[in-house]
């Protein structure tokens, strides 16, 4: 039976992408995405709780985060989680679970230290099929 890996986020970024290009060609933007949860806990008191995601697009669609996504912005993402290990110079063993995208859907934009305007920006693209890459 096959498995699903699909991690579906709505959340505003902590930074502008940093974008590097490979070798051969390829692009690779990494990003934190901030998801907050609220809720009232046994006193009534409201409660937050703010988890920060790792974030990595390839190729296309880390050339659109790189134009367009900028700290503040809150975005719909859809990936899948990969978890990745390296060995640190000093020969220990690490781990890091991170988020690949497929898709993100601009939600709302943050211009000039103001909270943002809600809805989408017509003249922002939405990515997945619909763009030429």
């Amino acid at each position: 039976m096959a498995g699903v890996n699909k991690v579906i986020l709505v959340g505003n970024l902590g930074k502008d992408p940093e974008v590097r290009h490979l070798e051969g060609g390829a692009s690779v933007a990494n990003f934190t995405l901030a998801t907050t949860e609220a809720y009232k806990d046994k006193s009534g008191n409201r409660t937050e709780q703010t988890e920060w995601h790792n974030i990595v697009v390839w190729r296309g669609l880390a050339e659109v985060a790189e134009k367009y996504l900028k700290k503040g912005m809150t975005i719909y993402l859809e990936g899948k989680l990969r978890t990745r290990s390296w060995d640190d110079k000093d020969g220990h063993k690490r781990y890091t679970t991170e988020i690949v995208a497929d898709t993100f859907t601009i939600l709302s934009k943050k211009e000039n230290n103001q909270q943002g305007n809600e809805g989408h920006n017509p003249q922002l693209p939405k990515t997945g099929d619909d763009l030429p890459f």
